[in-house]
């Protein structure tokens, strides 16, 4: 007989409880001897973002596929009824009703998903407020702290805004990063 092939499948879960829905998973997983050979990998995509708040760097993961868990499995009938009856668990992406086969996804998806991942964790720097030109920021940090002005020029690799600011009744360019500045 030959080897049944590991594939990908998505879960559907409610927004927000991805992680509850994973721990889920694999606790039941665990639980099931049959299915616990099945099941090889649970996995939610995330990607850290940074926030400014109160003048501060803060850090957050933030879920990449909101309301999604891939799940690498043999799929078998036990093993779809166990990850069906997971609570938090709504159904298999593609399938219209559960007692639908799930569909698996295609190796390029697959491929896709995984770089995605691997991009994701590469990645440390994403700012969660992208600044646009004309847009009018306040400055939080270095020597003109507190002053506010109007964004000339926004260079989102190298992390740095062009900034007119005023200055004794004078415009006044300055070349701020992303950390010094927040929305007005």
């Amino acid at each position: 007989m030959a080897e049944i092939e590991k594939k990908w499948y998505v879960i559907r879960a409610a927004t927000g409880t991805e992680k509850k829905v994973k721990a889920n998973i694999e606790s039941e997983v665990q639980a099931s001897p049959y299915v616990k050979d099945m099941v090889t990998r649970v996995l939610i995509p995330t990607e850290k973002i940074y926030q400014i708040r109160n003048g501060k760097k803060v850090s957050k993961e933030r879920n990449f596929f909101p309301g999604y868990v891939f799940v690498e499995a043999i799929m078998t009938g036990e093993t779809k009824h166990t990850l069906l009856s997971v609570p938090g668990v709504l159904g298999f992406v593609g399938c219209k009703r559960k007692i639908d086969p799930p569909v698996a996804l295609r190796p390029i998806e697959v491929t896709r998903m995984l770089g995605k991942v691997d991009e994701l964790l590469e990645q440390d720097d994403t700012y969660a407020t992208p600044y646009i030109v004309g847009e009018e920021i306040k400055v939080i940090d270095g020597p003109f702290n507190t002053f506010t002005g109007i964004i000339e020029e926004a260079n989102t690799e190298k992390k740095k805004l062009k900034v007119m600011v005023k200055i004794f009744g004078r415009k006044t360019p300055l070349e701020l990063s992303f950390m010094q500045v927040e929305k007005a």
